[in-house]
């Protein structure tokens, strides 16, 4: 009695497992799955694009250093207007100042016979209509001594312009005669650039 119900429990149990078998033979294989259904796509959601816009008198004043032949140049740039009212309708006062050096120096002279100021004027859009140049031409000959101690300074004074102006460019052509020698009455002709970026408060 107890081998056969021994035998009965073996032969119960192997037919249990060929169903369970059988059972799973008959899933779905893995890769006949559609898990296309499951995933979701997202599109990425572009970031919005910040643009900083350049003030170089934000601290107040601005210095560069400029070469001219041989001419070392020290332009001061400032306003006296304070920047949160630099406005597109207001009128917006530039000052600057500039002292020369020459690195071969024999006694000779420096002089500004001329200088000049254009505007660009930028919207969020592009370039704008910008106010006539500015100019001032030296009344002495041969022009204004600006060799070190001595400097030259100026105020121009920048128009109203478009109301949707975000910042302006200036652009400085400094135009120097050097005397040849110390004693001589004739003068090289050197020019200078310099540009200043100053933003436009709302």
């Amino acid at each position: 009695m107890i081998r056969r119900s021994w035998k009965n429990a073996a032969a119960t149990a192997a037919i249990g497992s060929v169903i369970v078998l059988a059972m799973s033979g008959c899933g779905t294989a893995p890769w006949a799955v559609d898990t296309t259904s499951a995933a979701t796509t997202s599109t990425p959601t572009p970031k919005a694009t910040i643009t900083s816009i350049v003030n170089e008198l934000a601290t107040g004043s601005a210095q560069h250093q400029l070469q001219a032949g041989d001419v070392a140049l020290t332009a001061n740039y400032w306003s006296t207007l304070s920047m949160d009212q630099w406005k597109a309708d207001s009128n917006k006062p530039i000052s600057f100042s500039l002292v020369g050096a020459l690195g071969t120096d024999d006694g000779q002279g420096v002089y500004l016979s001329r200088v000049s100021l254009a505007v660009a004027v930028a919207g969020p859009n592009g370039s704008l209509e910008a106010p006539a140049p500015l100019s001032d031409q030296s009344t002495v000959a041969p022009g204004y001594d600006i060799k070190s101690p001595y400097s030259y300074s100026q105020t121009f004074i920048l128009p109203a312009i478009d109301p949707a102006a975000t910042s302006v460019t200036l652009s400085f052509t400094y135009e120097l005669l050097i005397q040849t020698t110390p004693t001589s009455g004739t003068y090289a002709k050197q020019t200078a650039s310099d540009q200043i970026t100053v933003a436009i408060a709302e």
